[in-house]
């Protein structure tokens, strides 16, 4: 029995195992929050972080300790943080490293007014 080209492709596609894409977690900044509020990531697995701020003015995402561990693949968090501008966005692509980090804005009184948050990584 012979198969047609088309559904002979459309077999082999099937049986081709689809290549991974790297999962994307977008957090939101705003005036005094952060949503997520606690941002769960899995340890060893990479992950694109895609922050974006919903404010007209500027915020930080500073997580020293977090972004000092994970081993950044794709753009930059330097310092430990990300800092951006009312209503940009920018991604970093990572490897995360078990453990619970703390999250602040570190733009004065921000972090008072409750700019704070958790990243759970297991």
């Amino acid at each position: 029995m012979v198969k047609s080209p088309l559904l002979a492709a459309a077999a082999l596609a099937m049986a081709i195992p689809a290549v991974a894409q790297t999962p994307v977690q977008v957090i939101q900044l705003y005036s005094f929050g952060y949503t997520p509020k606690v941002i769960r990531l899995a340890a060893g697995k990479p992950v694109t972080l895609t922050f974006s701020n919903r404010s007209r003015d500027a915020h930080d995402f500073s997580a020293k300790s977090f972004f000092a561990r994970a081993r950044i693949v794709a753009g930059n968090a330097s310092g430990g943080e990300i800092e951006l501008r009312g209503g940009q966005s920018r991604s970093v692509t990572l490897v995360p490293v078990a453990g619970t980090y703390k999250v602040h804005c570190g733009h004065f009184m921000h972090k008072q007014f409750g700019m704070t948050g958790t990243i759970v990584v297991g």
